[in-house]
C-alpha cells in the first residue's frame, strides 16, 4: 500500500518527534525545523535525506515546499 504524500510537520509528528527532537537528529536547531515547517526555509538535499531517515519514510513522501512554490 503507497502512503500519501505528507507535510513536514505531519512526517514529524507521525514519528513522535518534537520540532527538537527532529532538530538534533538533523544536526539543527529546532527553529531552524520550525522555519522549514512554515516554509520560511527549506532543508538542503543533504538535511531532507536525514528527515525522511528519521520519519521513517522515502524522501519523495514528504512535501518539503508548498504547492504554489516555483523556484526559478
Amino acid at each position: 500500500m503507497a502512503i500519501e504524500k505528507v507535510t513536514l510537520p505531519v512526517a514529524r509528528k507521525m514519528a513522535n518527534l518534537t520540532q527538537k527532537e527532529l532538530g538534533k537528529l538533523c544536526g539543527v536547531s529546532e527553529s531552524t525545523v520550525y522555519n522549514w515547517e512554515k516554509y520560511k526555509s527549506e532543508p538542503s538535499v543533504s538535511q531532507a535525506m536525514k528527515i525522511s531517515e528519521s520519519c521513517g519514510l522515502n524522501y519523495d513522501d514528504i512535501i518539503f515546499l508548498p504547492s504554489n512554490t516555483v523556484k526559478p
